[in-house]
């Protein structure tokens, strides 16, 4: 069943997907949910920037159907003599050749003043928000077999895959803590592997006027290329505005700040970009190294009690006025340090999983080991390994850390080039790596 976006602006009824949402093109402005008006500003903006440009390299730069939607607008902006037409290079009217006029020029410096977005038509709010909701990770169920597959190329126990599995199938909330160097990072990336799927993303958002941009190069992957011109198929048939998306793993660290969370003017281009847990609805939000932001923990915590409890957020606008979003997201908080250093136990409660990362067993790390050698080409020698331990561990009182294997070795590596050698586990290479890699304390 097609979902219900908005009542003044009901979907098309073609190409479905998962959960019966409507991606078909819009078939009319009205359709689109968007003002006639802002179609026919964006369209006068890209012909603007570009000086010269066919009517259907317009409709591929909005993302919108030339057909009823694009000529519409461009007919308008001729019969305001907002634009010209110069020519064609071919019979239809999507191979006319458009300019702007003096008129026009006047008109898009006007706009461009109030706002230089000239990119993919936005999709209105109201319908971002529904489908945010309707293809949301709250369904997503992972199994056990699903859960030991994703991390069979690296080295975890079965207690620890029995408190992951339940975790992911939570969709809500993680905390991940325990000692540096024993892949907190690289469990919660593989947790992100494990919500699957795909998510629609818009290029943009429309709110209350304003252009929020969403889909991002850097921190979100597409499936499939709707990124301009020659789209035929399946992609032909729905609506270009979205980007299919692998579901997002968006990771921040030290550089998350407050006003981050927030949307983010741009003075320049007067739009906004959207913060990082908008970008991340429909996957996973990793804060690493919580604790070491330039802000209180308890600050950034008292910003995550209202959506960790109703799962929706509230963004402000540059005139004060607050839009809401859904808040779809498996946020994880990841530490190096003590709990209870950061935050109290009102706050762990709404945290729904706490998962400790100890330091490895020694026969985990032996494991850990033997796996890197193998990944390395390198031959595993159980008398060196055990003369690593002995030496650089034991004796030191050094403890195991699940990152030293690769670490150590990727160090004897680089040693064994510079030496004109093959690299294997001898006590040279051995001793040099140690000394190159930890710190010594006098």
């Amino acid at each position: 069943m097609a979902a219900t976006f908005v009542p003044t602006a009901p979907p098309p009824t073609l190409a479905t997907d998962a959960g019966g949402l409507n991606f078909a093109p819009p078939q009319s402005i009205a359709d689109t949910g968007l003002p006639a008006s802002f179609i026919q500003d964006l369209a006068l903006k890209i012909i603007y920037f570009a000086g010269e440009i066919q009517a259907h390299a317009v409709a591929e730069e909005m993302r919108l159907p030339h057909t009823n939607i694009v000529e519409n607008a461009l007919a308008f902006l001729v019969k305001e003599e907002f634009c010209q037409i110069t020519g064609a290079t071919g019979y239809s009217e999507r191979a006319y050749r458009y300019v702007v006029t003096g008129k026009g020029s006047a008109k898009a410096q006007e706009l461009l003043a109030r706002s230089q977005y000239a990119g993919p038509a936005p999709i209105p709010l109201a319908v971002y928000n529904e489908v945010m909701r309707r293809q949301g990770i709250g369904t997503i169920a992972v199994a056990q077999n699903t859960i030991r597959n994703s991390f069979s190329d690296i080295v975890i126990s079965d207690a620890m895959l029995r408190r992951v599995g339940p975790a992911v199938n939570s969709a809500r909330s993680i905390f991940l803590y325990g000692p540096p160097g024993n892949g907190k990072t690289t469990i919660a990336e593989r947790m992100a592997r494990l919500l699957g799927g795909r998510v629609h993303l818009p290029h943009a958002v429309y709110a209350d006027g304003q252009i929020i941009r969403v889909y991002d190069q850097l921190n979100h992957k597409a499936l499939e290329d709707s990124q301009r011109g020659g789209v035929t198929g399946e992609l032909a048939r729905r609506d270009q505005r979205w980007v299919i998306c692998q579901r997002p793993c968006i990771i921040v660290g030290g550089e998350l700040t407050l006003e981050t969370l927030d949307l983010i003017f741009d003075p320049v281009s007067k739009t906004y970009e959207a913060p990082f847990q908008m970008k991340a609805n429909g996957g996973m939000f990793l804060i690493d190294d919580f604790g070491r932001q330039q802000m209180r923990p308890q600050e950034l915590l008292n910003r995550w009690i209202v959506p960790l409890e109703k799962r929706y957020d509230f963004l402000t606008l540059q005139t004060g006025k607050k839009i809401e979003i859904p808040f779809d997201v498996l946020i994880v908080f990841s530490t190096n340090l003590e709990p209870r250093d950061l935050v109290d136990e009102a706050f762990l409660r709404r945290i729904r999983y706490k998962i400790n990362i100890p330091n490895p067993s020694w026969d985990d790390f032996r494991a850990i080991f033997q796996l890197n050698c193998s990944q390395r080409r390198i031959v595993y020698d159980e008398e060196m390994f055990k003369y690593l331990v002995l030496e650089h561990y034991v004796k030191v009182k050094r403890e195991p850390k699940s990152v030293h294997p690769r670490d150590l070795l990727d160090q004897m590596i680089d040693i064994a080039r510079y030496l004109q050698k093959e690299p294997r586990l001898e006590k040279e290479l051995i001793d040099a790596a140690v000394d190159a890699y930890f710190v010594k304390l006098y």
